[in-house]
């Protein structure tokens, strides 16, 4: 683990494309000890290896907690990327599956395996998972505040946290779409996790708090973030996010309205022509009960 010094910063951003970024404020955040990579395939084995943790989706799901669910679907397994063989509608969210099987151990399911992708980032993982996995190594999720304090790796109001060009010289600094999302993509290899610190540490000592997966956070999403005055005795000091009753979206349809936390750090799904969200301040719901192939973890200890 790395230390991440405290102190006040600017928090989110005013991007008008990205509302649920602002507006920006001034927090105080405590000085913290932060891992200075995503828990990885081999750290979370290990886990499982010394308490049989099952995880959320490896167990069937429950018929009365997804009631439109069709009955095939009730099955173990979670939701994986399929790239399209061609331009879609990006509103579509078509390139997601559930699929049967899919778990940590398998994450794009039956057929797929950890096996040589020890030191990528576990996946497959929903929240409860991952405070299993804090509890047990004694340690705990970062609050929202301090996942972006330690993003930022000191620079002030930068857009990435390198700096404000996403690929300096031309140079891809993180794991994040290459190409046209989803359909098309330059890479070399097949989109997917990369092994923890394939790219260049930030300011703090910290790998891929950009790209490469999704990050839980332990805070409850609220739509915006709140307003503060412009006053030192008035900033907030270690702030929280909203309440679990105001992290469920009342728009969505009655089966959908699950609790929400704030992912961070975009994964590398991320592309700037669909989803610039591989910045600190950017910032996502996911129901509490859902698990994909690019949403992952980092541990954090707070002084005692």
């Amino acid at each position: 683990m790395v230390w991440i010094p405290g102190g006040a910063f600017e928090m989110g951003s005013s991007i008008p494309s990205y509302p649920e970024e602002g507006p920006i404020h001034t927090v105080k955040v405590d000085g913290f000890w932060m891992a200075e990579h995503a828990v990885t395939n081999r750290e979370f084995l290990a886990f499982v290896e010394a308490t049989g943790y099952v995880t959320f989706a490896e167990r069937p799901p429950r018929p009365e907690d997804y009631p439109d669910a069709l009955p095939e679907l009730l099955v173990p397994g979670s939701a994986v990327f399929t790239k399209p063989d061609r331009p879609v509608d990006p509103r579509s969210f078509c390139w997601w599956r559930y699929v049967p099987g899919a778990c940590w151990r398998h994450p794009e399911g039956p057929g797929s395996a950890i096996e040589g992708r020890e030191d990528h980032p576990v996946v497959q993982v929903v929240h409860e998972d991952a405070v299993a996995y804090a509890r047990w190594a004694g340690l705990s999720l970062p609050t929202e505040a301090e996942w972006e304090l330690a993003a930022r790796g000191g620079l002030s109001g930068a857009i990435f946290a390198w700096g404000n060009e996403l690929m300096p010289e031309g140079k891809p600094l993180a794991n994040t779409w290459q190409g046209t999302f989803p359909h098309h993509s330059t890479k070399a290899r097949p989109p997917g996790t990369e092994p923890v610190g394939s790219y260049p540490r930030n300011g703090f000592g910290l790998y891929d708090m950009i790209g490469n997966v999704w990050e839980w956070t332990d805070d409850w999403y609220r739509e915006r973030h709140p307003d503060n005055p412009k006053k030192s005795c008035c900033t907030p000091k270690n702030p929280r996010g909203g309440s679990e009753a105001e992290s469920i979206d009342r728009k969505a349809p009655a089966g959908d309205r699950k609790p929400r936390k704030v992912l961070k750090g975009g994964s590398f799904l991320c592309a700037p022509n669909y989803c610039a969200r591989y910045r600190p301040a950017a910032r996502y719901p996911e129901a509490i009960d859902t698990s994909t192939n690019h949403i992952g973890m980092r541990m954090i200890m707070r002084p005692s």
